[in-house]
C-alpha cells in the first residue's frame, strides 16, 4: 500500500482525464468553466457526463482492497489536483458503490478536510449531501453532535455543510437538528448574511417540506422545535423555501 493511496489508479485516472481534455473543443470548453465556477484552479473542459463515462470502466475495474487506501487514494487525487476535475474523481471515488460499507463516522475528519479545502458549493454540495449525509443518516446518535457543531463554525462552508447535511432524509430526517442548524444560521448571525448560507437555509427547509409540509411533531419525547419564523428568515431563504412549492 502507498502511502500515497493507490498509484496506478490515481495514475490511471489522471491520464484519463488529460486525454479526455484533449478532446476537440475542451480546452474552450475549459476556460468557460472555470469563469463560470470562479475558480482558481483550472478545468480540462470534461462535461459531467463525460466525465463519468471516462471514470466507469476505471473505478469498475480497480476495486481498492482496503479502506485506509480508499481514503488516501481519494486524499492524493484532491490535495495533488492541478485540474478541478481531479477533485470531482476524488467523490466519485468516495462515493463508489463498491465502498459504500466503509463510510462511518470516522470519514468525518477527512470530509472535513475536502470542505474546508474545496470551498465551493460544487464540491462542498456533494459532500454535504451525499458523503456526510449518508454518515449521519447511519450513525444518528454519534454524528447529530458533530453536525451541530460543524453549523456553528467560524468556516461559512462548514456550515453550509451542516445545514446541507440532511437533504433527501425525508421521513428519517431529524426535525431537531434540523431546527437547530437552521436557527444558528439566521441574520444576525456569523455568516447569515452570507448568500450561501442564506441560500442553504431556505434549501434544507423546501427539501424537508416535501415531506411534512406542516413540519408537526410526533414520536416519542417532547416535540422538535418549529423551524425559524418566516420573520426571522432573510428574502433569500424564503423564496428558496417556496421555491417549486407554490
Amino acid at each position: 500500500m502507498s502511502p500515497h493511496g493507490d498509484e496506478l489508479l490515481v495514475s490511471a485516472i489522471r491520464e484519463a482525464l488529460l486525454l479526455g481534455g484533449a478532446a476537440a473543443g475542451n480546452a474552450e470548453r475549459a476556460v468557460q468553466q472555470q469563469a463560470y465556477m470562479k475558480s482558481s484552479m483550472p478545468y480540462r473542459g470534461l462535461t459531467a457526463p463525460e466525465l463519468r463515462r471516462l471514470l466507469r470502466p476505471i473505478l469498475a475495474s480497480h476495486r481498492l482492497s482496503d479502506r485506509r487506501t480508499w481514503q488516501e487514494t481519494a486524499l492524493e487525487l484532491w490535495d495533488g489536483a492541478t485540474h478541478r476535475e481531479e477533485w470531482y474523481a476524488a467523490l466519485a471515488v468516495l462515493r463508489h458503490r463498491h465502498y459504500r460499507g466503509w463510510q462511518g463516522p470516522e470519514l468525518l475528519e477527512l470530509y472535513l478536510h475536502l470542505v474546508r479545502t474545496g470551498a465551493w458549493w460544487d464540491v462542498v454540495d456533494e459532500i454535504a449531501a451525499h458523503l456526510v449525509g449518508d454518515v449521519l443518516a447511519a450513525d444518528r446518535a454519534q454524528v447529530a453532535p458533530v453536525i451541530r457543531a460543524w453549523s456553528t463554525d467560524d468556516d461559512l462552508w462548514v456550515r453550509r455543510t451542516g445545514i446541507l447535511a440532511q437533504l433527501g432524509h425525508r421521513a428519517a430526517t431529524d426535525k431537531r437538528l434540523l431546527a437547530d442548524v437552521m436557527a444558528a444560521n439566521l441574520e444576525g448571525s456569523p455568516h447569515g448574511s452570507e448568500f450561501f448560507v442564506r441560500k442553504a437555509v431556505g434549501w434544507a427547509l423546501r427539501d424537508y417540506a416535501r415531506t411534512d409540509p406542516a413540519w408537526g411533531g410526533g414520536g416519542g419525547g417532547p416535540p422538535p422545535p418549529p423551524p425559524p419564523p418566516p420573520d426571522r428568515m432573510s428574502g433569500l431563504s424564503r423564496r428558496e423555501a417556496l421555491k417549486h412549492l407554490r
